[in-house]
């Protein structure tokens, strides 16, 4: 199965690094987020991506194009240009579509666009900005059991701050920054059967908005609930925090 990510969005909430590249080229670790997301995958054995690119999508492709230069050793002849890889790197043995869905396209439009690159068959798809240590293949396995056209990743995010439990005016429980007890929200990390694009009707259609709407009150949207890591990446604490993750061996994502 092909695997979409959606890596078009401006990332406005994250200006810091995203005036200079797309939010999933934000690195973790010495890695683009984008690369994170596609381990994940990998680890799960899929090992075929359709990258939905928008803003700033030359910055991605120029990454892929030199992924196994980068990784490896290289002799370069300056007067011809010659370029001889003298050791070659452990290199993904990943297939890579990137796909120029529009500067301006919503999520919807970007997925639409990827359609002909999927063909007559069920794909998964995700956000360019997230990691989790979802189990992929329990969630397929829960779309093929409910027969769907869609599913979706549910997830409880992390509370922003720690939450304190009172009774009358004494604290009787404090948890630094836990998973919220709120509701559960879209995760991505979803499951799609083919023909999902006749839900949406034009570039800039939200996906979230009318498609969704409009699978669930057909009772057509499948959920997956993940109770374990999920942490996205909209601002620069996201970042940081992520990043001190990596840094210390306790990525929970690192599932390869």
């Amino acid at each position: 199965m092909k695997v979409v990510i959606l890596a078009g969005g401006l990332g406005t909430r994250l200006q810091e690094e995203t005036s200079i590249k797309p939010k999933p080229m934000v690195e973790i670790g010495g890695r683009p987020m984008l690369w994170h997301i596609m381990k994940i995958y990998a680890a799960h054995g899929f090992r075929e991506f359709v990258i939905a690119l928008g803003y700033k999508g030359g910055v991605i492709k120029d990454y892929f194009l030199h992924y196994r230069h980068r990784d490896s050793n290289l002799v370069v002849k300056l007067k011809g240009g010659e370029i001889t890889v003298s050791h070659d790197a452990d290199v993904e043995d990943w297939t890579v579509h990137l796909v120029d869905t529009g500067h301006d396209s919503m999520t919807g439009g970007r997925i639409k666009r990827c359609a002909q690159y999927i063909g007559n068959e069920p794909f998964l798809a995700t956000y360019g900005d997230g990691v989790a240590d979802v189990d992929i293949a329990a969630v397929l396995a829960l779309h093929k059991k409910e027969g769907l056209k869609a599913t979706v990743t549910a997830v409880r995010p992390p509370a922003r701050f720690g939450e304190i439990y009172l009774e009358s005016q004494k604290v009787t429980h404090f948890e630094e920054k836990p998973q919220t007890h709120a509701g559960w929200i879209n995760g991505g990390f979803f499951v799609f059967e083919p023909g999902i694009d006749q839900y949406i009707d034009a570039d800039d259609t939200v996906f979230e908005r009318e498609p969704l709407s409009q699978l669930a009150a057909a009772g057509q949207l499948a959920s997956y609930q993940h109770k374990g890591f999920w942490q996205c990446m909209d601002t620069v604490r996201d970042v940081e925090l992520l990043q001190k993750l990596w840094s210390q061996n306790e990525a929970p994502w690192k599932v390869w």
